[in-house]
């Protein structure tokens, strides 16, 4: 596919916004990998046949054991990276059952809401956190 084709079809991710005691998680990515060691919230893109939720709670287990309840989209992120454009569907998300283990990432966090522009996150996580900040939302499921 060149790359014209690639920005004309976005790539299509979840993302899970898990909130517990006013706190979210985020996860900073292994260092070996594409934006290695900057912080993002869980999820991944969507496999054939799978909706959004579907693959977030999919990835949510296979990434930090555990199930999730995926609740509304809370924001929608088209980001351009240089190698292709994302389309990320940010879910509020509770966790149902286990404790988060990083399986799949380098570290967890729980942060406060605003202390979220104080990670180093990745594009279009990071543009979502600016734009939380912006708004100054607060996070209920």
């Amino acid at each position: 596919m060149d790359e014209a084709t690639q920005y004309n079809r976005p790539l299509i991710v979840s993302a899970g916004v898990v909130l517990r005691d006013g706190r979210v998680m985020i996860c900073r990515r292994k260092p070996e990998v594409h934006n290695g060691l900057k912080w993002e919230f869980p999820g991944g893109k969507l496999e054939e046949g799978e909706s959004p939720e579907e693959a977030l709670a999919r990835e949510l287990k296979e990434e930090l054991d555990i199930k999730v309840e995926v609740g509304c989209v809370c924001d929608a992120v088209l980001y351009h990276y240089p190698e292709k454009a994302v389309l990320v569907l940010f879910y509020l998300c509770a966790i149902r059952e286990g404790e988060p283990v990083p399986v799949d990432c380098d570290a967890i966090s729980w942060a406060a809401p605003e202390e979220l522009p104080e990670y180093n996150f990745s594009g279009a996580d990071a543009e979502f956190v600016r734009r939380l900040k912006n708004r100054q939302q607060h996070f209920e499921l």
